[in-house]
């Protein structure tokens, strides 16, 4: 079957007087799934997403949306997408109710969509409350339910879960997967790695304004190949964490990274050849005191780190 993206953008172009914050960059996002577009600060993500959303206008380049020009039918666009962004923008005097009502009645929907979201958020016991009385957790679910109240397409989620408890982050993450079972498209940028690598069927690691990679959490995980960890004993204290460290350094040829709150050393793997026996003997021979130590595919940020030589992700 042939592909059909809700996304799709082709030589993007931008600038702000001397600074060139596209470079030409390229998106193919596929109808019904979440893509997570990642990148360092100033690699040009914003300024991609402000232009798929249709508030900034490219110098050259082509973008559509839901099928729509950004450029051309930009209106068209923004009738069939909803934006949330980092910070709930719901009225925190008016009931959880009164908020999604009133979109409702803006969107000229039927009010019977925001009591089905209020019920459909776990929200309809607060329904009645302030939403300055709200947890974190349950604004940041009510903002969701006020961008679904059209039925977007396509959904661009800025920093879904910023700030928020595990618990209430899980809550979230089941509320997108719900929408995408259903065919919303969401297109996703987040600072926490692990959200992208529990929510992305593809990730975009967005770099000097292009994507510089693309790929499943699987495939790029595979891309860099495996992690080298080692615990070592506390009493060993910093010498030790050190000696591990250099005993990674010879045999994975990367640069290692310590933790010493958590007593460990990691690095990846760039040695194929490399086993977990030998890296145990490599370690007992230099006389450092571990506790564990394994091989084990990547996480998402050891790969962003690998990709892009960067630790930080644009928040």
């Amino acid at each position: 079957m042939e592909t059909t993206y809700a996304v799709l953008s082709e030589g993007l172009e931008k600038s702000f007087r001397d600074v060139r914050a596209l470079r030409g960059l390229d998106l193919a996002v596929a109808e019904g799934t979440v893509c997570g577009l990642l990148g360092p600060n100033g690699a040009g993500k914003t300024t991609a997403v402000r232009i798929l959303t249709t508030l900034l206008t490219p110098d050259a380049g082509t973008a559509r949306v839901a099928g729509h020009d950004v450029v051309r039918d930009a209106a068209e666009v923004r009738r069939r997408i909803a934006v949330t962004g980092q910070y709930a923008s719901v009225d925190g005097d008016l009931t959880g109710a009164e908020n999604l009502r009133l979109f409702a009645r803006l969107l000229r929907v039927p009010r019977q969509r925001a009591d089905e979201l209020l019920e459909r958020f776990g929200l309809t016991g607060a329904a009645d409350r302030p939403a300055r009385t709200y947890s974190g957790g349950m604004r940041r679910r009510l903002d969701l339910a006020a961008s679904l109240v059209a039925r977007p397409a396509v959904l661009f989620l800025d920093e879904p879960t910023t700030g928020l408890d595990p618990r209430s982050r899980g809550a979230i993450w089941d509320a997108v997967r719900d929408l995408v079972r259903e065919g919303t498209t969401v297109l996703l940028t987040t600072q926490y790695l692990e959200e992208a690598d529990q929510l992305a069927d593809d990730v975009v690691l967005i770099d000097e304004g292009r994507a510089a990679h693309r790929g499943s959490p699987a495939e790029l995980k595979a891309r860099i190949g495996r992690y080298a960890e080692v615990v070592v004993a506390e009493d060993g204290g910093s010498p030790a964490l050190h000696a591990a460290a250099v005993v990674l350094d010879q045999l994975t040829g990367a640069q290692p990274v310590l933790d010493s709150e958590r007593a460990t050393a990691g690095a990846l793997v760039l040695d194929p050849a490399l086993t977990l026996p030998s890296l145990v003997r490599a370690l007992d021979a230099a006389g450092v005191p571990v506790i564990d130590a394994a091989l084990r595919p990547p996480t998402l940020d050891e790969v962003f780190l690998r990709l892009t030589g960067r630790q930080e992700v644009a928040a």
